[in-house]
């Protein structure tokens, strides 16, 4: 099938229309027209439904996208290795790993320390958990690494890392300096989570429900760095991975508030696609450089894989 027609169908599908699809491609918007038809003619399905405001994909055309983005993706790989580039290995991280962790593991992979024969042109993304869900899903990306939030990820999967969880005021708070600090002094305080299933608000669902049960809770339409800023300037409390405020905890722009019954550390987890071929060995020298930089080394691994036996990507 001709490659011409999936790039059409997926530059539709995510421009919203044939217009706006042929001016991201910088074809004619006839041609994008003709390749999308043709691509009908050899399925003998309609892929997409034309409308005054755009297109949309038909449910084929839905079932055929992620076909299409591998195939697209796989054209581009062929291509690197005929002209004899290296690898491309796209790493997706959500933004709270991005702060410390992930630049020492992408720094440490550029030193070398995955080995031989594992160097790749690595792009790292960094962005909120649904952005990374939806990029992964779309083919865009080869491996996501997330903080485990108890949902059992599909295909190759595992857990790399591990981090604590962290209790967070400003140093002016009241609770600042009071040790322990116990459930009912919380529950005078506004917790703040930045959005519906971000970090912090999947480590209360995870671990801190019976610490937080009943505490106001205050939703923040925003990033971590607003998150953090509101919390330094007083207003709340909020729990966290510690990897996400090392800079803040050790410059003092926040404390650790001390608790009657600390909270259990939270999984770093990497989900990786199969048949990434050249870019095979790049994703096993992340995975372990990752292993290496386990900020609580001493907690057992717990490793998930799709097919159960706890294997990382064959060797």
């Amino acid at each position: 099938m001709d490659s011409r027609y999936l790039r059409a169908l997926v530059a539709v599908a995510e421009h919203g229309g044939i217009s706006a699809a042929a001016q991201a491609l910088g074809y004619a918007q006839s041609s994008v027209s003709a390749q999308i038809r043709r691509l009908e003619a050899d399925l003998g399905v309609e892929v997409l439904v034309r409308a005054g405001t755009g297109a949309v994909l038909t449910e084929a055309g839905a079932r055929l996208l992620p076909y299409a983005r591998e195939a697209l993706e796989l054209e581009e790989r062929m291509r690197r290795a005929a002209r004899g580039d290296r690898a491309r290995l796209r790493v997706g991280a959500q933004e709270s790993l991005a702060h410390v962790w992930m630049p020492e593991v992408m720094a440490a992979l550029g030193y070398g320390a995955g080995g031989p024969d594992t160097g790749a042109e690595t792009v790292l993304t960094v962005a909120d958990r649904g952005t990374l869900e939806q990029a992964f899903a779309a083919g865009e990306l080869d491996v996501v690494l997330q903080y485990d939030n108890g949902v059992r990820a599909l295909g190759p999967h595992a857990v790399v890392a591990h981090d604590r969880t962290v209790l967070l005021a400003a140093p002016g708070h009241p609770l600042a300096g009071r040790e322990p600090v116990t459930p009912d002094q919380l529950l005078r305080y506004d917790f703040l989570v930045a959005e519906r299933g971000c970090t912090s608000q999947m480590l209360v669902d995870r671990f801190g429900r019976d610490l937080l049960t009943g505490a106001r809770q205050r939703l923040l339409q925003g990033s971590l760095a607003a998150l953090l800023r509101l919390i330094g300037h007083g207003h709340g409390v909020t729990l966290l991975p510690e990897l996400a405020v090392t800079r803040e905890l050790r410059e003092g722009e926040l404390v650790e508030l001390r608790l009657t019954e600390p909270v259990r550390p939270v999984g770093i987890v990497a989900r990786w696609r199969s048949r990434l071929g050249p870019a095979e060995p790049a994703l096993r020298a992340l995975l372990d450089v990752a292993r290496r930089a386990d900020p609580l080394p001493g907690m057992t691994a717990t490793v998930l894989s799709a097919s159960g036996t706890g294997r990382s990507p064959s060797r």
